[in-house]
């Protein structure tokens, strides 16, 4: 207060603070709890912070491919990717109505369009164009337990991911199971691809992740771990991706 600096250093300053990064940003409203209205997705966790900074570094993956996110949760990871890796189209899926909700309008937020259901989804060939300037985009309400396999092939998914979906036994094997229900879906004659990432919080919860895909008949292999330099984790913790062969 008794020497403040210059105007013109203060202007400098300011200048380089709100100075807009070169790439694109991603906007989000997320819950201050971890916990909230019963369910964790309202916030991000690292594993969905670990998934995007993976598929930013391997744009090929998902350019001109539709792909299915099962446990949206805030909507980063899905953002990151169809802002940096061109897909013709992208399903946000989660089962709470208030993570639903807020998924919506985090999308709307970042200035994509939301088709009203799956048959419009499947409209527009003219985002089938590699000239598309954004994915068309839907979010649905997916409940792992109870959705069918007509249900799921109706998305016409490429490729299949999910981000710390692993953190307790119930949903392991509801996520197994619906891995299986994903995998009788045939797109010109091939099933999706498919990534879980997932922070290693307790090991016996891999494990049995791991345990179940081998009775579902699912081969997995780890895929090669990447640098975390994009994003700022609010913890030091172990993460993974598997790429799962359905």
């Amino acid at each position: 207060m008794k020497h403040p600096p210059s105007v013109k250093y203060a202007w400098s300053f300011l200048s380089e603070l709100i100075r807009k990064p070169s790439g694109d940003s991603i906007t989000l409203c997320e819950s201050t709890a971890i916990i909230s209205h019963g369910t964790t997705g309202l916030v991000t966790w690292n594993a969905a912070l670990y998934l995007a900074e993976w598929a930013m570094e391997n744009p090929a993956g998902f350019a001109h491919r539709t792909v299915l996110e099962l446990g949206s949760g805030a909507g980063l990871t899905g953002l990151a990717i169809c802002k940096m890796c061109r897909p013709r189209a992208y399903v946000f899926s989660d089962c709470h109505s208030h993570v639903l909700e807020q998924l919506q309008g985090n999308v709307l937020l970042n200035g994509l369009s939301l088709e009203p259901n799956v048959a419009a989804l499947a409209q527009h060939p003219e985002h089938d164009t590699a000239d598309a300037e954004s994915p068309r985009v839907m979010v649905a309400r997916v409940d792992w337990d109870v959705v069918t396999v007509p249900q799921l092939a109706a998305f016409q998914p490429d490729i299949v991911i999910a981000a710390d979906v692993l953190y307790c036994p119930e949903t392991v094997l509801s996520l197994v199971g619906v891995l299986q229900k994903l995998s009788a879906c045939q797109k010109d004659q091939r099933v999706p691809d498919a990534y879980v990432a997932f922070t290693i919080r307790n090991p016996e919860t891999c494990q049995l992740f791991t345990t179940e895909l081998g009775r579902a008949g699912i081969p997995w292999e780890e895929v090669p771990r990447h640098d975390q330099k994009l994003f700022p984790y609010e913890e030091h913790s172990e993460m993974a991706i598997l790429k799962l062969m359905l």
